[in-house]
């Protein structure tokens, strides 16, 4: 019986040690540890050396140790569109039929269709990225069925769609 309890308590603490041991490195010694260098990544040209704590790389794991996984999971993040730059390339855009539409990322996609007045099939590709009303936010790629479009069209598409955008802007702050 009185052997019994330090057993124990030697037992416990060796199984915390351990899992203790399983987490990652924080901060000094080599890149890697004592395996060296691991690299992540689905092909020979994709990978890239794992060189520092989690989160620096985007493409890395991001737990550390068993007590990260039970953790909230920091890779759900939410893209925020600014709304009058979404609401004004559907509205300027709105000859073109649209094939599929994600809102989490900003992503707009249509078909073919005819400009009004025009007799050259385009599509588009629009891609919001930043919740600001800011040129930088906005990326569009055009396409007719030649191939890409020129750049100082996609360019016209993109102002279009920002001057109506800041015109639904000061529609809102009216009401």
């Amino acid at each position: 019986m009185t052997v019994d309890r330090p057993l124990r308590v030697t037992f416990i603490l060796a199984l915390c040690l351990a899992v203790a041991a399983c987490g990652g490195r924080r901060s000094g010694g080599p890149p890697g540890g004592l395996l060296g260098p691991v690299t992540v990544g689905s092909s020979q040209d994709e990978k890239t050396p794992y060189s520092g704590p989690p989160g620096e790389n985007p493409g890395q794991y991001a737990k550390s140790s068993i007590w990260d996984v039970f953790g909230p999971n920091k890779s759900d993040q939410s893209v925020n569109v600014n709304r009058y730059i979404w609401a004004a390339t559907l509205d300027v855009l709105n000859f073109l039929p649209v094939q599929s539409v994600d809102p989490f990322t900003g992503i707009i996609v249509t078909g073919y269709g005819n400009p009004p007045g025009g007799g050259r099939a385009y599509r588009a590709t629009v891609h919001v990225r930043d919740p600001a009303l800011d040129a930088r936010s906005l990326n569009v790629s055009l396409h007719s069925q030649g191939g890409t479009v020129s750049p100082a069209t996609a360019r016209a598409v993109e102002d279009a769609i920002l001057a109506r955008a800041r015109q639904l802007r000061i529609q809102d702050r009216k009401l």
